[in-house]
């Protein structure tokens, strides 16, 4: 059983849901990327989803593609971001996710990126633009199957192709709760909550779902639908809008608490979105 999936058991037992939160890494420097993921972990993050700075972020909205350009402003690379994970894993146990545009892994090279990735002690990467057909290019260069693939579902996602993606999860299933870039604000919880029905009949994995959630409002309605809320452009804007105070980490830790309390199923209730 890896990190992820003891993660899931831990929070079914506590009767809790996963609260993923996503940062880039480097942003707004290095060292303070560090100092800001390690107060997250500390603050009750479930798991660290953390991006890999990409000069063409297409599916991110403009708050994530100001953190990628500050990041890469600060010379952020693949090697970086990998030097990060094995640092915080050194702190925590915490499962961590990759968060990546596929280019940034091809020209690092796909059986490289997948030892360096397993040797820093990430669990898993999700590949925003690389499809289910044209995964096996990257994988088959992976010395082992140790480092989960991440898989997306779109809201648009037939039935008949769920079966598809969901037949090779591992880790999690990332349900994508609307159409667009990440950052826009609002959810339709019916959408969401057929979607994850729908999904839910394809597999036992767990689901994520993420985009437009940023209050401890709308974690809580979709944690009464989902294994886990991914939260990702709320702590990025956080971040941007506090740049150089040095309470900085503190601010996003307590947006931590404030959102993972939410995930607690004894203390929500349904709310409409």
């Amino acid at each position: 059983m890896n990190r992820i999936q003891e993660k899931f058991k831990e929070l079914k037992s506590k009767n809790e849901k996963a609260l993923v939160g996503f940062v880039t890494a480097g942003d707004p420097t290095p060292e303070i990327s560090f100092k800001i993921i390690l107060a997250m972990c500390a603050a009750g993050l479930d798991i660290l989803e953390l991006g890999v700075p990409f000069s063409d972020p297409t599916s991110d909205g403009p708050v994530i593609q100001r953190s990628s350009h500050r990041s890469l402003q600060n010379k952020t690379s693949l090697t970086t971001v990998l030097e990060i994970t094995h640092q915080i894993r050194n702190q925590t146990r915490i499962p961590i996710i990759l968060f990546s545009y596929y280019n940034p892994i091809f020209t690092y090279g796909c059986g490289r990126f997948n030892g360096g990735a397993v040797n820093a002690g990430a669990d898993g990467v999700l590949v925003v633009d690389l499809p289910p057909e044209e995964s096996d290019e990257m994988t088959a260069q992976w010395q082992d199957s140790k480092l989960n693939l991440i898989r997306l579902v779109a809201p648009t996602t037939p039935p008949d192709r769920m079966a598809i993606i969901a037949k090779n999860a591992e880790g999690f299933l990332y349900q994508v709760s609307k159409t667009g870039v990440t950052g826009s604000q609002g959810i339709n919880l019916k959408n969401v909550n057929q979607q994850v029905r729908t999904l839910k009949s394809q597999t036992n994995v767990p689901i994520c779902v993420g985009f437009g959630i940023s209050t401890p409002e709308q974690v809580a309605s979709v944690s009464s639908i989902a294994d886990g809320v991914v939260v990702g452009s709320a702590f990025e804007q956080l971040i941007e809008a506090n740049i150089g105070k040095p309470n900085l980490p503190d601010l996003v830790s307590n947006a931590v608490s404030d959102l993972k309390a939410a995930t607690r199923l004894r203390m929500t209730t349904q709310t409409t979105v």
